[in-house]
């Protein structure tokens, strides 16, 4: 191995990439990631063609699967973050931690105690936080006490819009360092919502960017024909609003953004497949006014001057594939693409997608933004008195074809189950 130049960094639970984009912008060399889904881990692929991917469950695999499958091997690993799910939460009787729908939060602990990192982050959903859940919070602090690490125990639920992303979204962080590490600070805030009276304390901020200076320079997808039947196409875009524009479409690095630079084409639109709405639903939406909901669809109509609501995943095939509300256009009577919602949530224009509206929406909305991300492992670069730098050849991205697979095909590339995530379960009539 030659010399180490930047912090190293392990993603579990990776999903597309949020956190794997924004700890690389915060300077992290971020060698292995570990995912179940493997449309996910075609998708973080193509994006992170120079690092490894492994693609699977965290209950199969071991901290030396890790080391051995990717460059990290015998180097001392930096942080461990990732966002596990939590789903049981009845805690009547019992500790949280043995009920076995918490397994994964195990299994992110026994990965940090193999792997022996100097910090980890573990990111999760507010509501863990609040009432009786909090419970859960408790018993993972002391399990993470108990195998020698410091916690942060005044942990911080974050709000994306404080650090430049226009969207309200809002997650826990729970942070933790080695007994021989000082523990690392939260990161400040560095925006507000536009609207100064929703956030007084935070009047002296600059406002985040809005829907509009966000989404305005896209091209208008209704002028591309071809978008009804593929996801990406050459196209003339307007001029950004904003240098939040300006970054998101590459014209020049954001503030402290020490990711290595793509190789892409610029004036390709991608992820930008179009919906065929029926004339009624066209209609209503027409008649939604900005910042409400529309009733029957309960999809909510983007204000132009305000942020987006927070963008949300859907079900996963086994439970459902049940499509999460998408927003409506703040001009036009449509739901937004895939690409406007990446932007929304922080991804410049060279990350891509998969090429189908459902999987697109799914990978940006079960995804830390990346701008989110960013803050907090900019602090565990300060904790480490890590000087970050900006190096290296332009990454080329993987090939095309691996944003179109379907589930078998993924599968096969991964050399893993086609099951790997359980089927969609369709009742019978």
């Amino acid at each position: 191995m030659g010399l180490k130049t930047k912090p190293i960094a392990v993603d579990l639970f990776s999903g597309a990439g949020g956190m794997t984009l924004g700890f690389e912008q915060a300077g992290f060399d971020v060698l292995a990631s570990v995912e179940v889904d493997p449309i996910h881990c075609a998708v973080h692929k193509f994006n992170f063609p120079h690092w490894s991917m492994i693609c699977q469950s965290v209950v199969d695999v071991s901290g030396l699967n890790i080391r051995t499958g990717s460059a990290i091997q015998q180097q001392e690993i930096d942080v461990v973050f990732g966002g596990s799910p939590c789903q049981g939460f009845s805690l009547i009787g019992r500790r949280a931690l043995d009920d076995p729908r918490n397994s994964l939060v195990t299994h992110f602990m026994r990965l940090v105690t193999e792997l022996e990192p100097k910090y980890f982050v573990l990111e999760n959903v507010k509501g863990l936080t609040v009432g009786r859940h909090s419970q859960f919070l408790e018993e993972v602090i002391l399990a993470f006490q108990v195998r020698g690490y410091r916690v942060r125990e005044d942990y911080r639920v974050l709000n994306a819009v404080n650090y430049g992303v226009p969207q309200t979204r809002e997650r826990l962080f729970l942070l933790g360092c080695r007994g021989d590490m000082p523990l690392p600070e939260y990161p400040v805030p560095v925006t507000r919502l536009p609207q100064a009276n929703r956030s007084l304390l935070l009047t002296h901020l600059p406002s985040a960017p809005t829907v509009w200076e966000a989404i305005a320079d896209l091209p208008e997808v209704e002028q591309y024909p071809e978008l009804l039947q593929k996801e990406s196409c050459l196209a003339e875009y307007g001029a950004p609003l904003g240098a939040y524009g300006e970054v998101m479409r590459g014209w020049h690095p954001g503030t402290g953004d020490y990711s290595y630079t793509r190789s892409w084409n610029p004036q390709m639109l991608t992820s930008s497949l179009r919906t065929l709405h029926r004339e009624p639903s066209i209609q209503r939406f027409r008649e939604t006014a900005v910042g409400a909901v529309e009733p029957i669809s309960r999809f909510f109509r983007l204000d132009p001057n305000g942020v987006c609501n927070t963008l949300r995943a859907g079900t996963a095939s086994n439970r459902g594939s049940f499509t999460s509300p998408r927003p409506i256009h703040p001009f036009l009577a449509r739901c937004i693409t895939v690409r406007e919602a990446a932007r929304l949530h922080s991804y410049p224009d060279w990350f891509r997608f998969h090429g189908t509206k459902w999987h697109g929406f799914r990978q940006i909305g079960n995804s830390v933004p990346p701008l989110l991300a960013k803050a907090v492992a900019k602090e565990l670069i300060k904790a480490l008195k890590a000087e970050p730098q900006k190096d290296g050849e332009p990454i080329v991205p993987g090939e095309d074809d691996w944003l179109g697979w379907n589930m078998g095909q993924a599968a096969k590339f991964f050399a893993v189950h086609p099951h790997a995530i359980e089927p969609r379960i369709r009742r019978k009539q």
